[in-house]
């Protein structure tokens, strides 16, 4: 779907829009796929997960960026937050399968790493966001972290509220009840990602989307059918999604003499992200090819860096600093090169580990499939 992309040009609005659209509905997929006493129990280990990888990976290609690149200071962590944000389009959906073959749902991992990822994008974006600001002196560094705070605080009361008020609209004895509520939660989860925007609080959108969903499934009891419903939304748009991220490539703004040294630094940071993700889960009840599996799925970059890639490079050709340009355009083809090696080799880790390191829960097992039907592990 990424190298489908490569070869489409659409325009920006559009393309960001169908972009929006299709990470709404793969968060409230996520949102309806969490388990809430795995998510309860480990808590703790979903904070590390989120703040620990994130921060280390962004300071490890700061300094490398520094010191390789000649990137400022700022300009380097400006470059590090871009590459720190996790993709929620390879991880979610990569979890929803393991999860419904069983695997890790014991130990709660495909909730953990779904819950986590939310967070770790917000985190990532939030610090982006303030170290841009520093760099083009836009607005006080305080005013930046407020702003985050605001997101995560703002997001997660906003998904609570429409939570609450889609457990209880429709009311439950209306016809077709599970098509009214799978569209009241997939409109609600777009317009929260859309009016986020507008507001200027871009990280809000995606977390209320998934507290919004959360909330829904366990007033709904059964939230099974529901999430099949939005699952047949996310056939449709999973190939948009990827298609437009492949389409945000421009493969001519690759400098060959920024390649190598930009893939040292992405190469390094990811190395340090594996390291520190394994020692982050540690003591949260993991074996160690659990722990294993975790930093791998620790790893896929794609949905973010697309969305935010290209800013700094943008605020750059509006200032008309020629060097500032430069900087811009080292970021942006450090986030291409991201996407381009982390989203498939991800997504294949993620698919060939999973079987091999996580224990399938026996009462997950679908004894009754099909004969001939095939399982996510042999695919």
């Amino acid at each position: 779907m990424l190298l489908a992309g490569l070869a489409v040009h659409i325009e920006q609005t559009w393309s960001a829009a169908l972009r929006n659209v299709a990470l709404a509905i793969i968060l409230t997929r996520a949102g309806l796929g969490l388990d809430p006493s795995a998510l309860h129990r480990l808590k703790a280990v979903c904070v590390r997960l989120a703040v620990g990888p994130c921060t280390v990976e962004a300071s490890t290609v700061a300094v490398m960026s520094h010191f390789l690149m000649g990137l400022p200071w700022v300009w380097g962590f400006v470059l590090g937050f871009v590459l720190s944000a996790v993709s929620p389009a390879v991880v979610v959906p990569s979890m929803l399968l393991l999860q419904k073959d069983g695997y890790g749902v014991e130990k709660g991992i495909p909730t953990l790493l779904m819950a986590a990822g939310s967070f770790d994008d917000i985190l990532a974006i939030t610090a982006f966001t303030t170290s841009l600001g520093v760099a083009f002196a836009s607005d006080s560094t305080w005013l930046n972290v407020m702003k985050g705070v605001l997101e995560v605080v703002g997001g997660s009361a906003a998904g609570l509220v429409l939570g609450l008020f889609i457990c209880f609209f429709p009311s439950q004895d209306q016809e077709e009840l599970v098509l009214r509520r799978s569209v009241m939660l997939l409109g609600l989860s777009v317009f929260a990602v859309f009016g986020s925007h507008v507001a200027g609080f871009s990280g809000a959108g995606g977390l209320c989307t998934l507290v919004m969903a959360f909330i829904a499934a366990l007033g709904w009891g059964e939230a099974k059918v529901i999430a099949a419903v939005v699952g047949r939304f996310w056939d449709i748009f999973q190939p948009l999604l990827f298609g437009l991220v492949g389409a945000q490539i421009t493969v001519s703004t690759l400098d060959p003499n920024t390649v190598g040294l930009g893939m040292a630094c992405l190469g390094t940071g990811l190395v340090i992200r594996v390291l520190f993700t394994f020692l982050m889960v540690f003591f949260g009840g993991f074996n160690t090819k659990e722990k294993l599996f975790i930093s791998v799925a620790w790893l896929p970059k794609a949905t973010v860096q697309a969305a935010i890639g290209s800013k700094a490079l943008d605020m750059a050709r509006v200032s008309g600093d020629e060097v500032l340009v430069k900087y811009g355009l080292d970021v942006l083809t450090v986030a291409v090169l991201a996407i381009l090696t982390t989203a498939p080799i991800g997504a294949l880790g993620i698919g060939l580990a999973g079987p091999r390191l996580l224990t399938r829960h026996p009462e997950d097992t679908h004894a009754d499939r099909k004969e001939g039907e095939c399982t996510h592990t042999q695919v």
